[in-house]
């Protein structure tokens, strides 16, 4: 296991003391380190957590493509987000353009990799995740590593979601420019795109009662991709929740969809009424 590295810091705000940990894994896999920043709730301070911590349900925060991992706390208030859901928000480093994908290059970046076999297996020995009560999403780009990392190993999760996903990756634009980086060469037939993209692996759900959930505004240009994807969960018969409401691929919009995740993340742990 590789050598992990924890800064605690404390912030004074109005509201009270901010408890957030920057993480840094020297990785391998990555070629480089990871920072990940990490929100507690206020009541179960990173210094002091032992009494509560098996009991903290858990979440895995992605950032989108040309983002970092201060990019969702920058632009979201995680800290009140977690006092007031009792969440701890762990939010990794994705780096500009990893599609959290491992790179075709073994010479570049093991994202999937390094998530596999050092990020969460750390994050659950430090903070005794429960799988039951841990969780995983992100936007964007963040949205097709999420369900792709949850598809993966869904015993890992409880459940897993999408904001404003790229669940197909033929979808993007960025995919001459930036993928191709990462995945090589594209062509429509290319088996490694099919590989990275969702809608073309849910046939490794059927049969799993774990919910994936897809949202997205419907005036993004990446709401065709959570239209198809909720078609072929329907075709599969696997579980899911997939909302389509007001919104544009912007910060306004996936500030609104993780409350949303957040709360239908509470009912599936705690076995809430979903509907069916």
């Amino acid at each position: 296991m590789k050598k992990l590295i924890t800064l605690t810091f404390f912030a004074l705000f109005v509201f009270g003391a901010n408890a957030q940990e920057l993480i840094i894994i020297h990785s391998d896999n990555l070629k480089c380190d990871d920072s990940i920043r990490v929100y507690s709730p206020q009541n179960c301070t990173a210094c002091n957590h032992d009494q509560c911590v098996e009991s903290l349900p858990t979440l895995f925060l992605l950032h989108g493509w040309s983002g970092d991992y201060k990019n969702w706390g920058d632009k979201s208030d995680l800290q009140k987000l977690c006092n007031e859901t009792g969440f701890r928000i762990i939010c990794p480093d994705g780096f500009y353009n990893s599609w959290y994908a491992d790179n075709v290059n073994k010479a570049e970046m093991q994202w999937k990799t390094f998530f596999d076999e050092e990020l969460y297996p750390q994050m659950a020995e430090k903070y005794k995740l429960d799988p039951a009560k841990t969780f995983i999403t992100g936007l964007s780009m963040g949205g097709l590593g999420a369900l792709n990392i949850f598809i993966d190993n869904p015993d890992r999760f409880a459940a897993a979601g999408s904001m404003s996903g790229v669940l197909n990756i033929h979808h993007t634009t960025l995919i001459e420019s930036q993928v191709t980086k990462v995945l090589g060469p594209y062509t429509l037939d290319s088996q490694i795109y099919n590989d990275y993209s969702v809608v073309h692996r849910l046939d490794k759900m059927v049969g799993n009662s774990k919910i994936m959930i897809a949202t997205c505004g419907y005036d993004d240009y990446y709401a065709k991709s959570t239209i198809e994807f909720e078609q072929k969960c329907k075709e599969l018969k696997i579980p899911h929740i997939t909302i389509l409401s007001p919104g544009t691929h912007s910060w306004k919009y996936w500030d609104f969809a993780l409350g949303m995740h957040i709360g239908l993340f509470t009912k599936i742990m705690n076995g809430d009424n979903l509907g069916y």
